[in-house]
């Protein structure tokens, strides 16, 4: 599984891990993700998403930001489901 939102598209990213002597090593933010069961307004169909913490508190607010993608996860699910 990629590290990748699926609703924003968020990636990890790179930058310093910095110790006391302030020495500098490479690392990786990570994203909080959280797999979440989404319903889609439209077909009422659920659909399964690794989804960043921070695109639920917006889907929270305002649930028809992301429809649109929510609806296209949601009818390659049917097709996936119907072959």
């Amino acid at each position: 599984m990629s590290k990748v939102c699926q609703l924003t598209g968020a990636r990890p990213l790179s930058g310093n891990k910095v110790s006391h002597s302030n020495r500098k090593t490479k690392r990786r933010f990570m994203l909080n993700l959280v797999k979440k069961t989404l319903i889609d307004e439209k077909s009422g169909s659920k659909v399964v998403l690794y989804v960043t913490a921070r695109a639920l508190r917006t889907l929270a607010k305002n649930p028809k930001k992301f429809a649109k993608q929510i609806a296209n996860y949601a009818k390659k699910d049917l097709k996936k489901k119907s072959k």
